[in-house]
This record gives structure tokens, sequence and C-alpha cells, in this order.
């Protein structure tokens, strides 16, 4: 009688985690359709007859951003948020019901091994999201919690945003085909090389495994099932909310107040495409936070006062991949010598696309 038991409780367990997967995914094609499927598509059309998606988040239309203020940052930062808003609420309603409607068993089985596949479908997977590295970081958070390898974790933070099949339509029409070529072909080398090789370098250190055991105990495994899921779905976003939200909001203030330290005006042939001028638009671009497709106003809007092909590719690769404020939201779920790392690994890969950019795009 009790091996039966056990029989149809099994059964009655694996038909709710297919409900809730189920579940899961018409949630996700909604939220996705709300705030990335429906606007891009509009959008795509916008950017092919005017070949413009709208003006520089740093400069606006001039080529300097306002002087250091709380004006400054508070004009960059509404403008900041009033662009991201959707996503982020389905980020953190999908990072959320990740932890609490799929199980970790699944998880670890498809995107947990340290093999190469799991990072593959992690980067494939991610391109249907089109977030920018904020807006994903939650989703991150819950993989991690749901016992995903760092590898994949990385390679679908990383899908988002590289190889963002909007903002490539996007970039076609607005900047022209070199840089969305090179795009490509970096995005490419971020979401399936560097991703596979941060995680194989941190797979046998004791800061990777630290974070494996304490999202293990912090994930909701079988023993916490008997709760209601809404008590858990709680826990899990309030979690989440209480993690994020403070440090996205105070990073991305101080980045909008001290943008105009970030990004000087540097026209004319010396500066505007210099090797100093990649290097410095290298490092600064992979801590500035942007939206999605930010990249692409910003590049155009700076060109037009100046700014040469070399740091204009540069700022092509590194401002949508990670940010500083993005690196705090999947602080708990990455080791910091694991971001440290990736930003090294994602300004480098910058440095050579500006490199490239020097020579093949005016």
């Amino acid at each position: 009688m009790s091996v039966s038991n056990d029989v149809m409780k099994k059964e009655t367990e694996g038909k709710r985690w297919v409900i809730g997967a189920v579940v899961f995914v018409v949630l996700a094609i909604i939220g996705l359709f709300w705030a990335k499927w429906n606007p891009y598509f509009h959008k795509a059309f916008t950017a092919a007859s005017t070949h413009f998606i709208g003006n520089s988040i740093i400069s606006g239309t001039a080529a300097t951003a306002e002087a250091p203020s709380w004006s400054a940052a508070w004009h960059f930062s509404v403008t900041y948020f009033l662009a991201i808003w959707k996503a982020f609420i389905v980020a953190i309603l999908l990072g959320s019901l990740l932890q609490v409607l799929i199980p970790q068993n699944w998880v670890a089985r498809v995107l947990g091994k340290t093999t190469y596949g799991s990072t593959f479908v992690a980067g494939v997977s991610a391109l249907p999201g089109m977030m920018c590295t904020c807006c994903s970081a939650p989703l991150v958070v819950g993989l991690r919690k749901q016992q995903s390898s760092v590898s994949a974790a990385i390679a679908f933070w990383f899908g988002n945003t590289a190889l963002n099949p909007a903002v490539l339509v996007f970039m076609f029409f607005v900047l022209g085909w070199k840089f969305m070529l090179l795009r490509l072909i970096f995005g490419i080398i971020l979401v399936f090389g560097l991703s596979y090789l941060i995680g194989k370098m941190v797979r046998n250190e004791e800061e990777a495994n630290a974070i494996i055991e304490r999202t293990q105990k912090a994930a909701p495994l079988e023993q916490g099932q008997d709760r209601h899921f809404f008590i858990r779905w709680f826990s899990a976003i309030s979690k989440l909310a209480l993690t994020l939200i403070p440090a996205y909001i105070l990073s991305v203030l101080v980045l909008g107040a001290l943008r105009a330290w970030f990004f000087p005006a540097l026209g004319g042939t010396v500066w505007g495409n210099s090797i100093i001028t990649v290097i410095g638009f290298a490092i600064v671009g992979t801590l500035f936070v942007i939206p999605t497709a930010g990249e692409i106003p910003i590049i155009q809007t700076f060109m037009k006062f100046g700014l040469g092909g070399g740091p204009a590719s540069a700022l092509l690769i590194v401002l949508p991949v990670i940010s500083l404020p993005s690196a705090l939201m999947v602080r708990r779920a990455l080791a910091w010598r694991t971001l440290g790392l990736l930003g090294l690994g994602v300004a480098i890969l910058g440095i050579i696309a500006g490199l490239i950019g020097m020579v093949f795009i005016a």
C-alpha cells in the first residue's frame, strides 16, 4: 500500500510540475509580447523608414551630457526607467516564478552541467527574451538558485543582450551592415565562447562552490513544497526585490550623474578615432548602463559629432552586455571573481572590436 501511495504521490507531483512549467511558458510569452515583441515589431518599421530610433540617453542630441549634478542623475534615471520598466516588471515576475514553477532538478539536468551543451542551450534560449543586462539579471539569479551552471547562467545573461535579434535589425537600418555584422560576430563569441571559458575557469574555485552551496540551501526544493504556492512565490519575489532593486536604483543614479565624465566630447581625427579612446570607451562602456538598443542612438549621436569608427565599435560591444548595476544585481548568484573576469573579458573584446573598427568602419 505504501509503495502504491508513493507512486501516486510522484505522479501527482509530476503533473503539478508539468502544469507549472506550462503556466510559466504562457506567462513568459504574454509578458514578452507586452514588453518586447510587440513594441519592437513596430520599432523595426520606424528604424527602416527613418534610420532613427531615438535620442542618445547619454547626451540627447548634444555632443556632451549634462555636467555632473543631482539634476543630471535624476534626468538620466527617469529616462532610463521609463525605457525599461515594462521589461523589469516581467523579469522580476519570471525570475521569481522560475523558482517556484520549474523543478530544480529539471534546470540542473538541462542547464546545470559543465559541458558545452548546457552553455549552448542557455544562450539559444535567451534569444527570445531580448532584455537589457539589468532586466535579465533577475532571471540569471533565478537560474542559479535552480542550480544552473555558471557558464549557462552567463550565456543566458549575455544572450539577451549581445545577440538580441531586434537590436541587430535596428542596427542594420540605423548604423549599417558593418556595425551589425561586427556585433553579430562578437555577440557569438561573448555568448558561446566567453561564457563557457569563464565557467571553466571558476568551476573548481572555492568561491563558485560556496555560491552553489548557498543556492542549494536557499532554493525551494521539495521540502518546501508543502507551503502554499502564493507563500512560496511571495517569498521568492520579495527576496529578489529586496536584494536587487536598492543597489540597482542607487548605481543608476550615480552613473547618470557622472556620465559627462565617462563620455567627454571627442571630435576630430586625433582623439575621435585613437587607440587611447578605444581603450577608454571600452572600459567605461563596460561599467555604464543603458536600456535595450540604447547603444544605437548613442553611437549615432557621437559619430555625428566626430567620434570615429574605432571607439564606436568598442561601445557597440561593451555597452549592452554588462554594467555596474547589473553586476551588483547578480552579486549573490555569481562570485565577484567571476564578475571581474566577465568585465575584463568584455572590455578586452571591446578593445579588439574597436581596433577592427578603426580599420574597416569610417
